[in-house]
Order: C-alpha cells, then structure tokens, then sequence
C-alpha cells in the first residue's frame, strides 16, 4: 500500500506530534530619546538686605592669553594649565544683574546682545524673562562703561529699545569719550569699531532722550551709588548696592581673567584704555572688597559672577564664588 510521505515538525509540533507552545517574541528594543542639549535659564537669585539681586547670564567669550600684558607667555600658560588642566584660550562670561528694590528694577548693563554671535552671548534677554521680569518693567538702567559686550542688548539690529520704560545713566566721561564723533575720528583704526558699537547702542536712547550722565558719587535710586573704577576705560564705574547695613559691589571689569588677575592683579589686557590706572583701580578694589568682606559681582567672573576676595598676602589674591543656595 502506498505510504503517506512524512511531515516535518513545525514550530507549534514536536516530533511526536504533540503541539508546543509557540517561543513568545522579543519586545523591540526602545529607540533612546534624542539628547537635549540646551542648557538650563542662566540666572542666579540672592538677597542683599531687603533688595532682590539676579544675576543674567548673557554669554561667554573666548581671549587668546596673548592680550594679556605684563606678564611672560611661559607664566600665562602654566597658570592656565594650573587652572584648567591643560592649556586653552580664556573663556570669560559675560553677566548682567538686576536689582528690585522694592520702588524701581534697575539693570546693571546690558550684555552684549547679538554684536558679536548669534549663539555664544545675546542670552541676557531670555534670562530675564525666565527669571519672571519682562523687559518694560525695568525702569532704571546702569552701565559700567561703553564697551559694546555691556551695550549691546540695549537696543535690537533695528534700533528699537528693548526696555522701552527705562532711562539708562552712564559716566559723564564715558560719554564724552565713546560717544563723540571727534575722538572716535583721532582713535586709530583698529579702535573705531568699539566707538562705534558704543554709538549705535546708545544713539535709540539718545533720541527718546532717555540717556543721563552721571558723576561718581550719585545715587541713581535709592541703595544703588556710582564709584569711580576708572582705567579700563575712561569713566569705567562700579556700583555699590546697599540696604539693611548689607552691600555688594557691582564692579564691572575689574577683573577678566579669574584664573591669572586675581593672583596677578598687575597683569593688565589689551582692551584697557589706560592699562596703568586699570592696576591701580584693581590692586585698590581687591584690597578693599577683601579688608571689608564685602560681596561683589564680576561682569566677566564665571556665572553667577558672585562672591568674595580673600587677600593671599603679598599682594595675591583668590576668588571665593558663592555657593548655590535657597533665598533666605
């Protein structure tokens, strides 16, 4: 008789014929979700007596040691090396502050807006915003000096102002020698960029007449005085920032270079209009901020660009940051 051919055991039957249980299927792997990379608001809050104080974070730029002056190539590097662990260009930030004191929300400069790049600074705007301010409260703004990285987010590429309520104060000879048309013309070339950039920044509040010099010594608003730091440029301006017998110290430029000034507060940079009184400026301030332990911002300190001074000896210094903590 004829014979059935055989049947080859599926995957559902054994060799006797008995089914089995199918093997279940492997879930597909998850895909890993795409990276971010966007940092977090850059903005850091603390209370100076009754004032609330944020610190905007606008930006970094990045210097090559070379503009550095007074000290030899082999000394910059291995302090650079000291610091970073390898030697690399100098980043230094860029900040802003904002003070509500209660009556008035005063800026302390302006960053440098979109001047420069359209990624690395201009993010002192967005910062404000998360920090839960817009710009038409702000009534009152202060600035250290003209140079185009604290000007720069005063207006947009259309001459519009971005704090359309504030009147901005700048140091008398600060206006005098940025914003003239004269001595930009006697500057040599390379410097008439920075004139400029200055002009242009202030020329929107000009018009609306919303810009005010000012003298050392004045009080813009109640809790907030104009002192003389003259050297980097020629009106350059700290501000001191006062209430319940607490103060800090708004001081601009003094520093650029954490890692070499403050050690080496005589090593003076190319941007300095008189690198000689910039110095004195420096040596005078490091030494009071550190005999009064007194609190002080840093334009170009690494974000927040808070904290305080303590004297090494023989002229040295450190830089002590403020560590993040709860408003109290």
């Amino acid at each position: 008789m004829a014979v059935a051919p055989s049947t080859p055991a599926t995957a559902d039957q054994n060799a006797t014929g008995q089914q089995t249980a199918a093997a279940p299927e492997q879930p597909a792997k998850p895909q890993p979700p795409a990276m971010v990379k966007t940092q977090v608001p850059g903005y850091y809050r603390t209370m100076v007596g009754q004032f609330e104080v944020t610190a905007l974070f606008d930006g970094v730029f990045e210097f090559h040691p070379e503009l550095l002056k007074n000290a030899d190539k082999q000394e910059i590097d291995k302090a650079l090396t000291h610091h970073y662990g390898k030697l690399t260009g100098i980043q230094s930030a860029v900040n802003a502050y904002l003070i509500n004191t209660g009556d008035h929300l005063v800026l302390v400069d302006a960053g440098a807006g979109q001047l420069f790049s359209e990624d690395k600074q201009g993010h002192m705007m967005e910062n404000l915003k998360a920090s839960g301010y817009q710009p038409e409260q702000v009534d009152t703004i202060v600035m250290t000096h003209l140079h185009g990285d604290h000007t720069g987010g005063l207006s947009n590429k259309e001459g519009s102002l971005l704090f359309p309520n504030a009147m901005v104060y700048a140091n008398k000879l600060e206006n005098e020698y940025w914003l003239s048309e004269q001595v930009a013309a006697a500057a040599p070339p390379e410097k008439q960029m920075f004139f400029k950039l200055a002009r242009e920044s202030a020329v929107p509040y000009l018009s609306a007449e919303k810009w005010k010099p000012i003298e050392p010594g004045a009080e813009i608003v109640p809790g907030i005085k104009a002192v003389a730091a003259y050297g980097h440029t020629p009106g350059h301006t700290a501000f001191q920032v006062s209430s319940d017998g607490q103060q800090l110290l708004i001081w601009g430029d003094i520093i650029h270079s954490h890692a070499i000034q403050f050690n080496r507060p005589d090593v003076a940079i190319e941007y300095d209009s008189d690198s000689t009184k910039a110095v004195m400026t420096r040596k005078n301030l490091l030494k009071e901020v550190s005999d009064k332990g007194e609190l002080v911002a840093g334009m170009h300190l690494p974000f927040p660009g808070l904290g305080y001074v303590r004297s090494e000896g023989n002229g040295k210094y450190s830089w002590v940051p403020v560590e993040y903590t709860p408003i109290k």
